[in-house]
């Protein structure tokens, strides 16, 4: 595995947690750390899955924030390109030279958008979303300003009560405005269903999705009638994304925590009933953490707490382990229930974080490991770019 970072003129316990070459039991704590072979194993699946469809794999790169992350999900598995919400994030990854970014967002701010207009400059297409043909007059003058051209995918509300379109008629009209706009392209639409992605189980999920593939399709119908083709129709998640391959409406997929299958990911159940992390994908991210007090013989207690994990989709989960729980968190403290009291003080523990997205913003590397040693270290490139 190569890398481009200097870790010579970094220095471990404050600039980085750990060096290539270290043992896992080494690395300074908590920090993240990508399990390699399981990493490399879930991206080669999805590009496998995506090509058996006949589709594009678009990765999301809020999930990891990681150019070299993404560089391999290119390498190993084809993706196509990056999913970025935030204007902040896809400056990073157009800075790195990734060619086909997608802001998978509405982007309003007139500063954004001249920022957004300005990123085709690093010769790369960049495109947007839109549910508002209120927001065409602003892209266009941006656009044509710079002497750039952003493509625009309307966006369809598909459930989550966020943004998008509720009509294909409103998708026709902007479609229209878009294509009447100079500067800008109609590249074709946004249907993703977010909350359908965390269902239990695959026939909820079949059940939840229904309405928005009639919604796509009679977008994609309407549209079509006005001579304006949807050369794009993207969406689908972890936990959909069979569902939108099997529909035949998409051209693209958008998934992203398959390639590190956190624990609320893994918990809900394919169309065999078996989950997530223990069929099709394997748990690659943890957040290592340190045993740093035993006081008292049933409970254990860790370094790793609200600044080191997210916890609103749920507690973290011990891999590897049925001997010990996680019970709870403080600022810097996680609480672990031990009975049997097997934990030693220093002993490194795997936690699965319950939301790989929102953890991921909390770290500034991933230490990738191979066989229990660092390989090398990844930053989180575009940690804290929320703007």
């Amino acid at each position: 595995m190569t890398t481009t970072h200097d870790f010579d003129r970094l220095e471990i316990g404050y600039d980085i947690p750990a060096r290539p070459g270290m043992a896992e039991a080494e690395i300074q704590t908590p920090c993240l750390i990508l399990d390699l072979d399981a990493l490399e194993a879930n991206i080669r699946k999805m590009g496998e899955v995506s090509r058996s469809y006949g589709l594009r794999h678009r990765a999301h790169g809020k999930m990891h924030k990681s150019v070299d992350v993404l560089r391999l999900q290119q390498e190993l598995g084809g993706a196509i390109g990056v999913c970025c919400q935030k204007v902040s994030e896809a400056e990073v990854f157009a800075r790195a030279g990734i060619a086909d970014i997608l802001v998978s967002n509405e982007i309003r701010d007139r500063a954004k958008i001249d920022r957004l207009a300005r990123l085709p400059l690093y010769g790369g297409r960049i495109s947007v979303c839109i549910d508002d043909a209120e927001n065409v007059p602003d892209l266009s003058e941006a656009a044509v300003r710079h002497g750039t051209e952003l493509h625009c995918l309307v966006e369809i509300a598909c459930g989550a009560r966020r943004c998008g379109v509720e009509t294909p008629e409103a998708a026709r009209a902007i479609a229209e405005a878009v294509g009447a706009a100079p500067g800008l392209h109609f590249a074709g639409v946004q249907a993703y269903q977010g909350p359908a992605q965390h269902l239990e189980t695959f026939e909820m999920r079949r059940v939840a999705l229904a309405p928005a593939f009639d919604q796509l399709r009679a977008t994609l119908d309407l549209l079509a009638q006005a001579g304006l083709a949807a050369g794009i129709v993207t969406g689908g998640g972890t936990g959909s994304y069979v569902l939108e391959a099997e529909s035949g409406l998409y051209t693209e997929l958008q998934c992203g925590s398959y390639a590190f299958m956190d624990a609320d990911y893994g918990r809900i159940r394919d169309r065999d009933g078996q989950r997530l992390d223990e069929g099709m994908w394997r748990n690659a991210l943890f957040v290592l953490t340190s045993v740093m007090s035993h006081a008292t013989p049933d409970r254990a207690i860790c370094d790793a707490g609200l600044k080191s994990l997210s916890m609103e989709s749920g507690l973290p989960r011990l891999h590897g382990r049925d001997d010990a729980t996680y019970l709870g968190a403080s600022d810097e403290h996680g609480t672990i229930e031990d009975p049997h009291g097997r934990l030693g003080i220093n002993e490194r523990l795997r936690l699965v974080p319950g939301h790989c997205d929102p953890t991921c913003n909390l770290h500034d590397w991933y230490v990738a490991v191979r066989n229990g040693q660092v390989e090398t270290l990844w930053p989180v490139s575009a940690r804290g770019k929320s703007y």
